[in-house]
């Protein structure tokens, strides 16, 4: 890696409204910000797979839709931080509202009847999604965007906590968890951007395999890439219960958390 300090590369100048604390083009002249966009393959991977799982096992198109909605939110992610270029940025910030949108949709239909559609919040869900992109494209304050995306994460955040104390009481782990993963990687988004001038010049008195560690927007992606896909599967798992199959949480190769069916109960 070569020394700290942003350079040109293969994208020109940025014209992004915001430019992360990793030193831009150090790792590759093709990359602005190599581990911020690498960081995204758990975003953009596991999710497909949990998307062709979700079409096997026949669940619900919601839930199908939240899984690839995750992947755009991680291949719109990797494209910003590749380039550093506006429009990309908006294919990262905009599927992140989008997403959280369907998010919240799975978690306050998953007590109703099999393939049933709440046309009503549905309608909500899409009207502050179109005003949230149509404010965001004329303001281009990144604030704003972050208070949407805030408050959709806090709505997620209530509905857990109603369900684990309320409904589900055993699934405190796995939404735990979740949360707690992802506001780890909250912690660490902030670090990067209060502490950016500090991380930077440790970064230049440190080995490239140490300075690596603390690219902690990196870490953001991967822990909220990780919180969000738990989320995910504490909302399928929720879902599947009310609909008297026995989902249990398996874990691939020792490491990966993936739910796996049994066969509808008779009743």
């Amino acid at each position: 890696m070569a020394p700290a300090g942003d350079r040109d590369g293969y994208w020109g100048s940025t014209t992004s409204t915001l430019d992360w604390c990793e030193e831009n083009y150090t790792v590759t002249w093709y990359i602005a910000e190599f581990w911020n966009t690498v960081s995204n393959l758990i975003m953009i991977i596991p999710p497909l797979f949990g998307a062709i799982q979700s079409v096997k096992d026949g669940l619900e198109k919601r839930y199908i839709a939240s899984y690839l909605a995750l992947t755009v939110v991680g291949m719109g992610s990797w494209c910003f931080h590749m380039t550093l270029k506006y429009e990309m940025q908006l294919l990262d910030e905009l599927p992140m509202i989008y997403s959280c949108c369907i998010f919240v949709y799975c978690m306050f239909e998953c007590f109703k009847m099999k393939n049933s559609v709440n046309y009503h919040l549905l309608f909500t869900l899409v009207l502050f999604s179109l005003i949230v992109t149509i404010v965001y494209l004329k303001v281009k304050e990144p604030v704003f965007h972050q208070v949407m995306y805030g408050m959709l994460v806090f709505t997620l955040v209530l509905r857990s906590i109603y369900i684990v104390t309320w409904v589900y009481p055993w699934l405190r782990g796995l939404g735990y968890t979740s949360l707690g993963i992802f506001l780890l990687g909250f912690l660490f988004w902030n670090i990067d951007n209060i502490f950016c001038d500090s991380l930077r010049n440790f970064r230049k008195k440190v080995p490239p395999i140490i300075g690596v560690t603390t690219q902690f927007h990196a870490w953001w992606h991967i822990l909220t890439g990780l919180g969000s896909y738990l989320h995910i599967l504490f909302s399928l798992y929720t879902r599947t219960l009310y609909l008297r199959y026995r989902p249990k949480v398996k874990f691939l190769f020792g490491i990966w958390p993936v739910i796996l069916l049994e066969p509808l109960r008779k009743h």
